[in-house]
């Protein structure tokens, strides 16, 4: 049913969705791996789709924490709400920019592990430098941040497709940035850990 749902999603409003399909158990572990969810007190994770990356996360996060989940797409946040059933789970149907608020509108300063599915080559310039900028702001010195990005990496610019440098922009943002492929993937992704956020860009 989840691929279903995502797929009809995807054909709809694909700018949002930014998915053919949800992730696969690959590309899932290889995103939650390099994240500090052992001991950690809140965790972020942007764009659920149909919950493939949401229930590993709370598998995997302390009884305690709590998991602020942001999906922009309705029917995705009212699937997941009959779907995954767990107290630390908090569905915020909104965009990315709202995660600084959001954030301190539940008492918390900040995050020790984000997680990212959005399709950052799809949303425009300023809004993706607004949202890595409150991002770093939002992590401390040891926190984690992880995006994927299908490996085709291609971008709407001018009403084309181009070449999106997503490596250059995550860089002008994290001190740390590191790559890995996961193939087994529809499609096949890049993986970014960002780690040391460079204060000096948040606003």
């Amino acid at each position: 049913m989840s691929r279903a749902i995502f797929a009809m999603e995807a054909l709809a409003d694909f700018r949002s969705v930014a998915s053919v399909a949800p992730s696969s158990r690959y590309l899932v572990r290889a995103m939650l791996q390099p994240l500090p969810l052992q001991k950690a007190r809140v965790a972020v994770e942007l764009g659920c789709g149909t919950g493939a990356m949401t229930r590993e996360l709370l598998k995997l996060l302390p009884s305690d924490a709590t998991l602020l989940a942001f999906e922009i797409n309705p029917r995705f946040t009212r699937y997941l709400k009959l779907m995954v059933s767990d107290p630390r789970l908090v569905l915020i149907n909104d965009s990315a920019e709202t995660v600084g608020k959001e954030l301190r509108r539940r008492g918390f300063k900040q995050a020790d592990a984000v997680l990212s599915s959005l399709g950052l080559a799809f949303m425009p310039a300023p809004q993706r430098e607004a949202f890595l900028g409150q991002l770093s702001a939002l992590l401390d010195e040891r926190g984690v941040f992880t995006q994927y990005h299908y490996l085709h990496g291609l971008q709407f610019q001018d009403g084309r497709l181009a070449r999106f440098d997503i490596a250059g922009l995550l860089r002008r943002h994290f001190n740390d940035v590191q790559r890995s492929i996961v193939w087994r993937n529809l499609p096949p992704a890049y993986v970014f850990v960002c780690r040391g956020p460079l204060r000096s860009n948040t606003s």
